[in-house]
This record gives structure tokens, C-alpha cells and sequence, in this order.
């Protein structure tokens, strides 16, 4: 029988080795995702601008639910990463167990919500009536994959938690394999399969979040990773530690279903400025996407050493160790920074769209680079208080984040009727806002002393 991987001491320290270990797995992970996104788009960007428009709209509405995952994931991560910054490993099952079931619960919701009230939302906010009707289609296939999704993430809670990251790779690389393949059999007809064009898109994602979800299942009882933290112990349900999980995810859940939906409202905006400017911010959302793995990789990676730091009782190191994560994520989006301003059409030209969309885009794309510098200190800074037990402040801080960017995009792209490239600089307003105010707060001291 195989050994269990996960080491015995649990603890990190805060070195740049160990910042490098744990963030550049998740990182690998986290693009095989973007990899499959912009596969999509490539592929339904081939039947048409209409459909690249509209994978916008489908894609943003999507993440409202699956950031759910998200929160779930990084209020769970942050848990576990401090009974491993204790040496706890039983405790760690338990909260992975009850996770799963939270996880699988809010699923079911999600599908129901979207059945009862999507159709009505999208036909009353979106104008063009053949855009509204293709979302609402391919959102009722899509949302089918959530449970798969919202169990993905518990498991990426477990791998990060434990300092196991490297094994979140072989999942998305399957999840990557299968999207692909699935993308240009259904989208267009291939290898037998049926073509459904703009749905294929959809039932392939499915099969492909259910293959990932399916590999990480086996890595974790290949390594006996069940057997470590006793997961067939934790059959009975216990109040106390699924309470734990709401009150550290809820905040959370909220902060990114808040985020997603005034993402959802820009791109609403944008759609009535044309279906041209709708493809040019589906293509920006691309870019965030793909060069946004590293800080949201750090980020990450801030949440768990920060939780591991404080549960070893080292709060006076959280500071150091959080500037030199954003030290380190700062000098990769730098260098992503360069190379789009470099030559910005080598990005745009894989989606084989005529010279005048490329002349509108390369405007956008460089107001995105200088966000994807904000947001790489933003973002670190923010999971940062995630990874201190303080979710609540989280929320605050994401909701006057969200107040602010919200008020800037409605008068630039709706009152003052301006060009999509000012619309786009809402992002500035949004990390540089999200950075100041989790900056000041864990500056302040005031996360010192909590428990979870």
C-alpha cells in the first residue's frame, strides 16, 4: 500500500522557497482552467462575432455561481491551513468532509436559482433578443456542471491547505485533455460527435470539470491522503464544525457573488455600446483570465502561509511575509505588463477577428495591463485577511470596492456615453481601492488575536 504524501509536520515557514512551492503548482492549475475558457472562445469566436458576444455574457453569468466555489474553497482553505499550521490532521478530515457536504448543498441551490429566475433577468437586461435567448440556452446546460465545480474546489481547499499543491495539477491537465477534445467535436462536429455549435461548448465543460474532479478523487486515495486525515471517521455530522465553515465562507461567498455579479452589470453596459465593444471586453476578460493566474496563484498562497503563520502562533512574521509575496507577484505581472504592450496583437490575433477589431481592442488592452499590476498587490493583500479568520472585514472591504467601481463604470460607459477603453479603466479603481483598504487594516493590527 502506498504511503500517505502529506508530510508529517504540517508547519511552513516563511521563505521564499516555500512561497514558490506552494504558488507555482497552483498557478500551473489555475491556467489549465483559463487554457479551456479561452479554448471556448476560439472555438465559438470561429461560428461568429454574435457567439464571441455572447460567450462574454454566458461566461460572466457562469462565475456569479461558480465564485461560490471559490468562496467556499478559500474559507475551507484557510481552515485547514491553520489545524496544519497545528498539526492537526484529524480536524483536518473533519472540515473536509463537512465542506463536501456544504459544498454539494449550495450546488442544488445554484441550479434551482438559475432555473427559476435567469431566463427573466438575462430577456429584461440584455437588447438584443437573439444574444439573450443563445445565453439563456446554453446557461441552462452549463449550470449542470456546479456540483462538479463546487466538489473541485473542496478538493483544491484540501491539496493547498495541506501544502500539497502540486498535485492539483494532474486534474486540470485531464479537465484541459477532455475540454479541448469535447470543444471541437460538439462545437463543430468532429469525431463523430453531434454539432451543436454554441451548446457544445457547454455540455463540454461538464465532462470535463466531472473528468478533473475524478483524477483529483483518485490522487487523494492513491495517496492515502484519507487515511491520514481520517476522513472515514468523520461520518457523523457535527454542528460545530459545519457552523465554522458558513461563518468563515459566507463573507466570502458573498464578497466573490458580489464581485462576479457587478462584473455581470459592466458587461451589460458594454453590450449596449455595440456587439463589437461586447467581443473586444469578452477578449479583456480573456486577458484577466490567463495573465491573472500568478497573483491570483500568490493570493492563494498568501491565505494559507498567513493561516499556517498564525496557527504556528508566529503573527508578528504575517507582515514580512506578505510583502514578500506581493514582491514576488508584482515582478511577474511586470513582466506580463512588457510583453502586452510590447506587441498587444499577438494576443488578440488568436481570435481571428478582422483589423478593425484589433485596431479597437489594442486601446483596452492596455489599460487591462496596468490593471493586472494593481491587481497583483490588491489581490495579494486582500486573501491575506482571509488567511487571518477576518472574512467579515473581507466583505466590507470588497463591498466599498464594488460601490466604487460600480458608480465609475455606470456614468463613464451609460451618462457620459465614453469609449469601452474608459470603461475598462474601472479596473484601476478597483484594485487600487481593494489594496488601500486591506493594506490599511492589516497594518493596523487589528486581525491579531482572532480565532478559528
Amino acid at each position: 500500500m502506498a504511503t500517505a504524501s502529506a508530510p508529517t509536520d504540517l508547519r511552513l515557514d516563511n521563505s521564499s522557497r516555500h512561497i514558490l512551492k506552494l504558488a507555482m503548482p497552483i498557478s500551473l492549475a489555475m491556467l489549465v482552467p483559463q487554457i479551456n475558457f479561452i479554448t471556448n472562445n476560439i472555438f465559438l469566436g470561429g461560428l461568429g462575432e454574435q457567439e464571441l458576444a455572447s460567450a462574454g455574457i454566458t461566461g460572466v453569468f457562469y462565475l456569479i455561481f461558480a465564485v461560490i466555489g471559490n468562496g467556499l474553497n478559500n474559507g475551507l482553505q484557510a481552515l485547514i491551513a491553520r489545524r496544519a499550521g497545528q498539526n492537526k490532521h484529524e480536524d483536518i478530515g473533519k472540515l473536509f468532509y463537512h465542506g463536501a457536504w456544504v459544498a454539494v448543498a449550495i450546488a442544488g441551490l445554484g441550479i434551482v436559482i438559475v432555473y427559476l429566475f435567469a431566463p427573466a433577468i438575462l430577456r429584461a437586461t440584455i437588447h438584443n433578443q437573439i444574444i439573450a435567448e443563445q445565453v439563456i440556452g446554453f446557461l441552462l446546460i452549463r449550470i449542470w456542471g456546479l456540483p462538479f465545480l463546487y466538489l473541485y474546489a473542496m478538493r483544491n481547499a484540501l491539496l493547498v491547505g495541506t501544502n500539497q499543491s502540486k498535485y492539483l495539477v494532474w486534474g486540470t491537465l485531464v479537465e484541459a485533455v477532455i475540454n479541448i477534445f469535447l470543444d471541437y467535436g460538439l462545437i463543430y462536429g468532429h469525431f463523430g460527435l453531434p454539432a451543436m455549435g454554441f451548446n457544445g461548448a457547454a455540455y463540454a465543460s461538464i465532462f470535463a470539470e466531472a473528468g478533473g474532479l475524478l483524477v483529483l478523487y483518485v490522487i487523494i486515495h492513491r495517496k492515502n491522503m484519507h487515511q491520514r486525515f481520517a476522513f472515514f471517521k468523520q461520518k457523523k455530522f457535527d454542528p460545530a464544525v459545519f457552523r465554522l465553515i458558513l461563518v468563515q465562507s459566507s463573507p466570502l461567498i458573498a464578497q466573490y457573488a458580489i464581485s462576479i455579479a457587478t462584473w455581470e452589470f459592466f458587461y451589460i453596459l458594454v453590450e449596449h455600446h455595440g456587439e463589437r465593444s461586447l467581443a473586444i471586453s469578452n477578449t479583456m476578460r480573456n486577458i484577466f483570465g490567463i495573465f491573472g493566474i500568478f497573483s491570483w496563484a500568490f493570493a492563494a498562497t498568501s491565505n494559507t502561509m498567513v493561516s499556517n503563520l498564525i496557527g504556528q502562533g508566529r503573527t508578528e512574521e504575517v507582515i514580512y511575509l506578505i510583502k514578500k509575496i506581493v514582491k514576488i507577484s508584482f515582478g511577474i505581472s511586470f513582466t506580463i505588463f512588457l510583453f502586452l504592450n510590447f506587441k498587444p496583437e499577438w494576443f488578440l490575433w488568436f481570435y481571428g477577428q478582422e483589423e478593425g477589431f484589433m485596431r479597437e481592442a489594442i486601446p483596452v488592452v492596455r489599460v487591462v495591463s496596468v490593471a493586472l499590476l494593481l491587481m497583483s498587490m490588491g489581490t495579494v493583500w486582500l486573501n491575506a485577511i482571509t488567511g487571518t479568520g477576518n472574512t467579515k472585514v473581507n466583505l466590507m472591504v470588497e463591498t466599498v470596492t464594488i460601490i466604487l467601481y460600480s458608480v465609475y463604470a455606470y456614468v463613464v460607459l451609460e451618462v457620459l456615453q465614453m469609449d469601452i477603453t474608459w470603461g475598462w479603466a474601472s479596473e484601476w479603481v478597483y484594485w487600487s481601492t481593494m489594496f488601500l483598504l486591506s493594506y490599511l487594516y492589516l497594518k493596523s493590527g487589528k486581525w491579531k488575536g482572532k480565532e478559528i
